[in-house]
């Protein structure tokens, strides 16, 4: 199996943002997502900075990818989306079907990204003919899902493309028009000061009762937890996933990065530093499993 290092969910300021990916030239990952994913106001970075970075990085050895928004709301997005997809260098990573209808009017390969919602093996195989050679499944899709679908392309002359699965990270549950950031601090949406930036592990949120319960990311909603998959590294083998994303978050990602590198090799997988994932076993994702492999 490879690592990958997804797109970064958060908004962190310029700097921040070009020290981290400057350290990861020299991490032991595979695959590197760059782009933003959740809102299109997020600007610390624009497009040229994106692709500045891209070619470190690939001067460094990596692969690549450039993400697409999950949530196109104006003609200026999709404009944007479209000159990502022309770079002329780097697979994209399409995460709504806009960018997989450039991709294929195209004929450029891409990633599915985890908000193309597939559920079906008709949809991925249409896909797969559209040009889609590796897919990240939301993260409510388990392994019985994945081994169906893969049972059922099988047996309809198809074949899987890669696969790729989040291992580390806070599971991001959902997008909306709103942004629940700019709700929570009671602000317009339109006028909300970029204060997504002031909280760059998202904005906790928790019950009445003071129970941590989910964190908000500007539009997109995650779970509260982070969520390690390097305890069920058999099981994803077995499943035939062929990458690991890591989701990059404050902290020492590079010990993570390391830990999860040190994992493949290792004769036994290691005991969980984070939470366990439920939906993986077919289960609501929140708490619900003891914190040890299966």
């Amino acid at each position: 199996m490879k690592l990958s290092l997804g797109p970064l969910q958060y908004y962190w300021p310029r700097a921040t943002t070009l020290a981290f990916y400057r350290d990861v030239t020299a991490w032991p990952v595979d695959i590197v997502y760059l782009g933003e994913t959740v809102c299109s106001k997020r600007r610390e970075l624009r497009g040229a900075d994106w692709l500045a970075l891209a070619g470190t990085l690939a001067e460094a050895g990596k692969a690549v990818v450039l993400s697409t928004l999950a949530l196109l709301e104006a003609e200026s997005e999709l404009g944007a989306m479209q000159r990502l997809v022309e770079n002329g260098r780097f697979m994209i990573e399409a995460n709504d079907l806009s960018a997989v209808q450039l991709c294929r009017e195209r004929g450029l390969p891409f990633v599915g990204g985890p908000t193309l919602n597939v559920y079906n093996h008709r949809a991925l195989a249409m896909l797969v003919e559209d040009g889609l050679q590796r897919w990240v499944p939301g993260v409510e899709q388990g392994r019985t899902l994945l081994t169906e679908l893969r049972a059922a392309l099988q047996a309809d002359g198809g074949t899987m493309p890669e696969l790729e699965v989040l291992a580390w990270g806070r599971l991001p549950l959902s997008y909306s028009a709103r942004c629940f950031t700019a709700r929570a601090l009671d602000l317009p949406k339109d006028r909300c000061g970029l204060r997504c930036i002031e909280h760059p592990d998202g904005l906790p949120l928790h019950t009445r009762e003071g129970d941590p319960f989910l964190t908000i990311n500007g539009v997109q909603i995650q779970g509260t937890d982070v969520i390690d998959m390097a305890p069920e590294r058999d099981a994803l083998h077995a499943c035939g996933v062929d990458v690991l994303r890591l989701s990059p978050q404050v902290g020492d990602m590079a010990a993570i990065v390391e830990r999860f590198r040190t994992m493949l090799d290792a004769p036994e997988p290691p005991a969980p530093m984070g939470a366990r994932n439920g939906y993986w076993h077919g289960m609501p994702g929140l708490g619900t499993l003891p914190a040890q492999p299966a």
